[in-house]
């Protein structure tokens, strides 16, 4: 098993779509950004002047105090008061459309493949499940603090031996986005996932 490094002219052969130098910029940032915006949970809640605990008693009459006109002592201003224009409960998810999604994908494969990073690899498989021997055989591959290795599926005995290593990542050809893609300082393809990326950036 030994990788070589994935050329234009090799998409090309597998019929990968690349973007034209120059294209797909803004494509990448608006697809980066929603799923960085899709991960907010957006469950921040402040309670305002009407759910904070306590009447709503008027604290000292209106006039004749020398002080300031007051109502109940829920008002913002005092401790314990509501809170002016505090977060509430609210989605902070984005849509992305198809288009712009395969756009983005076609310019950061054309942008890792002129960096070198991309490399194929014929098949990829740790048959006894072992994490020492699934280190020695990405090392051999890869001399890079993150990788990424993409396929069009692992077996069950690869996902073993890989989930305690935290520099290495899995993915399904069908499942990786560009974010996992640009994370890697090398990017492992199995040559049975080239068919699934085609079909992602026709």
């Amino acid at each position: 098993m030994s990788a070589k490094t994935f050329t234009a002219d090799d998409a090309a052969s597998a019929n990968i779509v690349l973007a034209e130098k120059g294209k797909g910029g803004q494509a990448v940032h608006d697809l980066v950004t929603a799923y960085r915006a899709n991960r907010r949970t957006g469950s921040a809640c402040t309670k305002t002047r009407g759910e904070v605990r306590g009447n709503n008693k008027k604290i000292y009459r209106q006039k004749g105090t020398g002080g300031a006109r007051h109502g109940d002592k829920r008002a913002p201003i005092f401790v314990g008061g509501g809170t002016v224009f505090g977060p509430r409960p609210r989605s902070y998810s984005k849509h992305v459309t198809k288009t712009v999604r395969r756009l983005a994908l076609r310019r950061v494969l054309a942008d890792v493949i002129e960096s070198g990073a991309l490399k194929v690899l014929p098949s990829f498989s740790i048959a006894d499940g072992k994490t020492k021997t699934f280190v020695s055989t990405v090392s051999a591959e890869a001399e890079a603090r993150k990788v990424l290795i993409v396929a069009k599926s692992f077996d069950e005995q690869t996902y073993l031996a890989a989930r305690n290593v935290k520099w290495v990542e899995l993915r399904t050809a069908d499942s990786v986005n560009i974010e996992e893609l640009l994370h890697a300082n090398t990017v492992l393809l199995v040559e049975d996932s080239l068919e699934t990326l085609a079909s992602r950036t026709a």
